[in-house]
């Protein structure tokens, strides 16, 4: 397992970090029993990862309690990431928010601490509690409240997730950012437009979520038909391929399935699954600090573990490039998956 230095702090971070929503279960995830969620945290541990991602939305803290369980009697080895809702910006909302993730967490303090979102609507330097909300928060004093958790010690870093370049190049001006989470991946390459550069050029990590789009970039499905509506929903899909959908793109359906044979064969040619193939392409990427793979229990974990050590061959990465220049054309810079009305800016 490789280990990279967040800029500006001691806190060395795996390359490969666990992502642990689906520890929430519910309805985004179905039944999950807390011991196999436990048993993942370990299993990774004991394959080199030292970076926890999580974030009191996920099942309204579910997610958080479980992972500060697993994590109680290991927490000084290892790194805990989680985040402020885009509700919660006021001073005395964040405040209560990062009590609430600690305590949730059974730790005295969180090493990387994000905002979830900006918010969906931004004037100038103010940003809103939430869509359509009155209220306004000045950015300045969301930054102020967060410099006071630093010099608490109650967080270690400030970060943020899903911040478009604008949003971003406002922040960063104000504190200095040592990640932005974004969605990357083969078939999601919107941040390569603009924001993977703005990361870059102010020393800020990128950690991706979602790095295997969503189960699309391991060969698991063979036409649109077999993707569940969860997936579907996603603007590479038809606006009418998923109820849950609300996008009025057309898709790129045809491209997309046409890539995913493509794709297969390179792995069969190259003797490795497509899954370890398409997390190779992505940890060669400019400004990765971590990959965020959401694993369910000890069988998911070890699925990825070829991928910690595999270094990619320079013209395979090329290839792969290639093959999904089309569908990052289509996608073009809008970042979001979800919504053609994009929640970056």
């Amino acid at each position: 397992m490789k280990y990279n230095k967040i800029n500006k702090t001691n806190i060395e971070v795996s390359e490969f970090a666990l992502g642990t929503w689906p520890f929430a279960g519910g309805d985004e995830w179905g039944y999950q029993d807390d011991q196999d969620s436990i048993n993942a945290v370990n299993e990774s541990i004991n394959n080199g990862i030292n970076f926890f991602d999580t974030a009191p939305g996920y099942g309204d803290g579910r997610s958080e309690r479980v992972l500060g369980k697993a994590i109680k009697n290991k927490r000084g080895s290892n790194v805990l990431s989680t985040k402020v809702p885009a509700s919660e910006l006021h001073p005395d909302n964040l405040r209560k928010s990062c009590e609430f993730s600690l305590n949730n967490l059974q730790t005295d303090y969180i090493d990387v601490y994000h905002i979830h979102w900006p918010s969906r609507k931004s004037s100038g330097s103010k940003i809103l509690l939430e869509p359509n909300n009155k209220n306004e928060v000045d950015i300045n004093d969301t930054v102020d409240e967060l410099n006071k958790l630093y010099d608490e010690g109650k967080i270690r870093s400030i970060a943020v997730s899903n911040f478009g370049k604008k949003d971003f190049e406002e922040i960063s001006s104000l504190t200095h950012v040592v990640a932005n989470q974004l969605p990357y991946n083969g078939f999601w390459r919107a941040i390569e437009y603009e924001i993977q550069e703005i990361c870059i050029e102010k020393k800020s990590g990128i950690i991706c979520y979602s790095p295997l789009a969503q189960g699309l970039l391991t060969g698991r499905y063979n036409h649109p038909d077999e993707v569940p509506y969860g997936v579907s929903r996603s603007r590479l899909f038809s606006k009418d391929r998923s109820p849950m959908a609300i996008h009025k793109d057309i898709g790129c359906e045809k491209i997309l399935f046409n890539t995913i044979s493509k794709l297969k064969i390179l792995s069969k040619e190259n003797d490795i699954s497509m899954a370890i193939m398409s997390l190779g392409w992505l940890k060669t990427r400019m400004g990765i600090l971590s990959i965020l793979i959401g694993c369910r229990n000890i069988e998911e974990v070890n699925l990825n573990v070829p991928a910690f050590n595999y270094n990619p061959k320079k013209e395979l990465n090329e290839k792969i490039s290639a093959l999904t220049e089309d569908i990052k054309i289509y996608v073009g810079k809008n970042p979001d998956m979800w919504s053609a009305e994009s929640a970056y800016r």
